[in-house]
């Protein structure tokens, strides 16, 4: 009967510092790709708060302005002068041009 030979494989030493960095720099990469994968989603939701409060603050704002808009109307203006006793008076009205 035959022996079967076994052939061992041997590595050197830089070899096995070889193969031992590869494989430490591919679970790096594997971590840094899930830490960063994590740190997009919190500033994707982070952005989605801001566009929900910048929306709301327009809001606000289109309401403020319609309100100023009603306040300064001429039918409004008119009422409170009448109110406090003024007249107005079109001859006193005096228009400057450039």
């Amino acid at each position: 009967m035959r022996k079967k030979r076994v052939h061992k494989i041997i590595l050197t030493r830089l070899e096995k510092v070889l193969y031992t960095s590869a494989i430490l720099c591919m679970g790096g990469l594997v971590l840094l790709k899930i830490f960063f994968g994590a740190n997009i989603g919190n500033l994707k939701l982070e952005i989605e708060k801001m566009n929900l409060e910048v929306q709301n603050q327009n809001k606000k704002n289109e309401s403020l302005v319609m309100q100023v808009n009603e306040l300064t109307s001429f039918d409004n203006i008119k009422d409170i002068v009448k109110d406090l006793g003024l007249a107005y008076n079109k001859d006193n009205i005096v228009v400057i041009e450039n």
